[in-house]
């Protein structure tokens, strides 16, 4: 399948998780990174225009008020972009609902983020929202965490700790720890949040990521690590035809 066709596909699910949504009133809304986010933004945009001119049209006066908060620069941007509402989890700590996209998601409700380097602010987001939606195409999607995904678990390390975080997890849990090196400068990526990355290309094997996620928390200087464990309240896969809906809403457990 071509780029073209995958950008169809992202833009299939992100239309479909928004338009699921209820927009009524006054709504705040969590925007997430990463390339199908872009969609999902834009899909705001354009409901929200869609029934402010609909409200015109019955007589009645636009009463939908959509506060947009973001997760990172990029989704800072894209909400800038798409003339929303701006806001911040100073202002808003609890949101109604969030839609985000991810590096990876398995079968069981397990999903790498953080290839964008923005996965402490997305969870910290995600935390703070009564629902977490997730968007991405088809080649996301895998029958279990490292199928498709083979550039780690990133981790976002306190800068001075990064060897010794390193060490660590490779002597306690086994694979390769990589400082993440950044294309366009000389030096490491750095986050939004001034820190570094660490990508942990995990051996095979592993099936108990609440337990790796927490070990790998522990570890002093480990700010926050790329895993969302079962944080998803449904996630939406795009192909060339449809949208697969994949439910983990209580009711569905």
């Amino acid at each position: 399948m071509s780029s073209n066709d995958l950008e169809i596909c992202k833009r299939f699910a992100a239309e479909r998780a928004v338009l699921d949504r209820e927009f009524k009133g006054n709504v705040v809304v969590g925007i997430g990174s990463g390339s199908t986010v872009v969609y999902v933004t834009k899909c705001i945009a354009e409901t929200i225009t869609r029934m402010n001119k609909e409200a015109e049209k019955d007589g009645r006066k636009p009463d939908l008020n959509v506060t947009c908060i973001p997760s990172s620069f990029q989704a800072k941007e894209l909400i800038l972009r798409n003339n929303l509402n701006l806001g911040s989890l100073e202002s808003f700590p609890l949101v109604d609902w969030t839609i985000d996209g991810a590096d990876e998601i398995d079968s069981q409700n397990n999903i790498i983020k953080g290839g964008g380097g923005c996965h402490t602010q997305e969870k910290i987001l995600a935390s703070c929202s009564k629902e977490l939606y997730i968007v991405g195409d088809y080649t996301k999607y895998s029958p279990k965490l490292g199928t498709n995904w083979k550039k780690g678990i990133p981790i976002e390390v306190i800068p001075v700790s990064y060897v010794a975080v390193k060490r660590k997890i490779e002597c306690r849990l086994g694979g390769e720890v990589l400082l993440r090196m950044a294309v366009m400068k000389a030096g490491p990526v750095i986050t939004d949040n001034s820190n570094f990355i660490v990508d942990w290309r995990f051996p095979e094997g592993i099936d108990n990521w609440k337990d790796i996620e927490t070990t790998l928390k522990m570890i002093p200087g480990v700010v926050e690590v790329g895993l969302f464990i079962k944080m998803a309240i449904k996630i939406y896969i795009g192909n060339e035809k449809d949208v697969k809906i994949y439910d983990f809403s209580p009711s569905n457990e």
